[in-house]
């Protein structure tokens, strides 16, 4: 049998990392962790309770409270906090944005990568923005995906109106250029490409072929 590896996906937003990343763990039989829906459990949390990303010590406080857990069903991963489905609430727009900025508070960054250390390991495909440079740098397989800004504008505008949000596709693309400069000047583990990762542009390809495309590349370590 193959050995397992513990393979990690980063990139900017709306380069096609979740979808590619769910279809490669099923096509190896991995499990598959989404680390950029823990930023926006604890970015939802904070709005219903007033807490904005400059309020550190009640960051810190909701961190130490709140129970983030992943579920793998027929209908895909379901997304839990403190025991309450918010699979389709943190997947909003404005969700996206505050995960944005709540993720630059070092007291977030710290304890969200505690607990994605913890849920990590071989057999596991995980995604997000500093798998490969921060939170799994030992990772034995890396992949950057990445993709224009227009491109993943409108991936990102086709998932929001199949998910009932309407939005202008002009506004996607402006907040999604904004999301990379957020992402890469953050001073706290900003986006950027771990040297020893593999780099995939997506522009013009199906998920399905970024899987492969992938596959191809593990199978060369086996």
């Amino acid at each position: 049998m193959p050995k397992e590896f513990l393979i990690v996906i980063d990139g900017p937003a709306g380069a096609g990392k979740s979808t590619a990343a769910r279809i490669l763990a099923r096509k190896l039989g991995y499990r598959y962790l989404d680390t950029g829906a823990t930023y926006r459990v604890v970015a939802l949390k904070a709005k219903e309770e007033g807490v904005t990303p400059e309020m550190a010590e009640e960051l810190c406080r909701l961190c130490a409270q709140i129970e983030i857990k992943f579920e793998d069903t027929d209908d895909g991963q379901r997304v839990y906090s403190d025991g309450r489905d918010v699979t389709e609430t943190i997947r909003t727009p404005e969700m996206s944005m505050l995960a944005s900025s709540i993720s630059r508070q070092k007291v977030v960054r710290e304890a969200m990568v505690d607990l994605q250390r913890g849920l990590g390991g071989p057999g596991v495909v995980a995604e997000g923005r500093d798998m490969g440079t921060v939170v799994f740098p030992q990772a034995e397989v890396k992949f950057y995906l990445d993709a224009t800004p227009q491109e993943r504008g409108i991936r990102r505008h086709k998932e929001l109106l199949t998910r009932g949000i309407p939005t202008a596709l002009s506004q996607v693309i402006e907040e999604t250029i904004k999301r990379d400069q957020d992402d890469q000047n953050r001073e706290i583990a900003p986006l950027r490409m771990a040297q020893d990762a593999v780099y995939i542009d997506s522009t013009g390809m199906s998920a399905e072929e970024v899987a492969v495309r992938m596959l191809a590349e593990i199978e060369k370590g086996w």
